[in-house]
């Protein structure tokens, strides 16, 4: 299987640029003020289905033949794959075919219903997905596009950090959430190729903490019954991102499900922006003690933005 490069994922940026958001960079004193640093957030929560997730989806999509393309695509997703996938496909006028556990967000749901996704639902376990991904796929003839584990998704994840880079230059660290590491891997290859002296993190939730385990041991470790708030991390980091991951990434850092829902308030509160939780787990890293990061310039990517406003986590939490 071939490297990606910096090169793939500015031809991906090419591909996609028309069709997603070039989102903003956002600043903030007073939150500057409580991290004692300079903190950079990448609106993803402002994109297109509401997540970056669209970047990838759209790059695969457009990938694809005619002949592939016509049969349409297939996924496994909790949510903002699915959606992103069923928008990308129906830019291109296909069928796409979704796979979600029935346990799926409610609001997640209803969003790639509005794309026009067919969905199948599965019992929540990573082999109930994949087996039922694998039999739409039979039934279709569709082209799976799996959430993390392809290269187009990746290269079109690492468009958010291309963008970031060049809108933000100067760095010291960059943060991005992970979940089956498309979007860390992506982060990575671009601020390593750029800024070779740059430092990525990784964020995750301690309750679905496989990828710093995994990052730890050296081999892909899964954790038995991952359960998070932040329900887009739950998946098992990706036997194709996670060696990228290793190459590339400074640290993985996990957070609780409390510090998470207060950083999702305090973006809410501060920024006056809604983030979800998968989305505000990178700014939950900040809070941590033991790192680092006076007097640091921080690019903190805010994954996405599809939040429950009925069910917010703080309420449940204490926070």
């Amino acid at each position: 299987m071939e490297e990606i490069t910096l090169e793939a994922v500015r031809a991906a940026h090419h591909r996609i640029r028309d069709s997603v958001h070039r989102t903003p960079v956002l600043t903030s004193s007073r939150l500057n003020e409580l991290c004692g640093a300079s903190l950079y957030f990448k609106c993803e929560n402002f994109q297109k289905t509401g997540s970056f997730k669209a970047r990838g989806a759209v790059n695969a999509v457009m990938s694809l033949s005619d002949g592939q393309a016509s049969r349409g695509v297939a996924t496994h997703s909790s949510g903002n794959h699915a959606a992103a996938l069923a928008w990308a496909a129906g830019r291109r006028g296909v069928p796409a075919y979704v796979v979600m556990p029935r346990t799926a967000s409610r609001i997640k749901i209803a969003s790639v219903e509005r794309y026009g996704g067919r969905i199948t639902f599965c019992e929540p376990t990573h082999k109930a997905r994949e087996e039922a991904a694998d039999l739409v796929i039979r039934e279709t003839g569709a082209t799976m596009v799996h959430p993390y584990n392809d290269q187009r998704i990746i290269a079109g994840q690492g468009t958010a950090a291309l963008e970031f880079l060049e809108d933000t230059p100067g760095l010291d660290l960059l943060i991005c959430p992970v979940g089956g590491g498309g979007l860390l891997a992506g982060t990575s290859i671009v601020a390593k190729s750029l800024s070779p002296r740059i430092k990525v993190f990784g964020g995750e939730p301690e309750g679905a903490a496989d990828a710093s385990l995994s990052f730890r041991s050296g081999s892909r470790t899964p954790v038995d019954k991952p359960a998070s708030i932040a329900d887009g991390l739950l998946a098992l980091v990706g036997d194709l991102t996670f060696p990228i991951i290793q190459r590339h990434v400074d640290d993985i850092v996990t957070v609780s499900d409390a510090e998470i829902a207060a950083a999702m308030r305090q973006l809410m509160e501060v920024l006056k922006i809604g983030v979800e939780p998968s989305g505000s787990t990178s700014y939950a890293v900040t809070k941590d003690p033991r790192i680092r990061f006076s007097g640091q310039r921080v690019g903190i990517v805010l994954s996405g933005g599809n939040v429950d406003f009925e069910h917010l986590p703080w309420a449940k939490s204490g926070t």
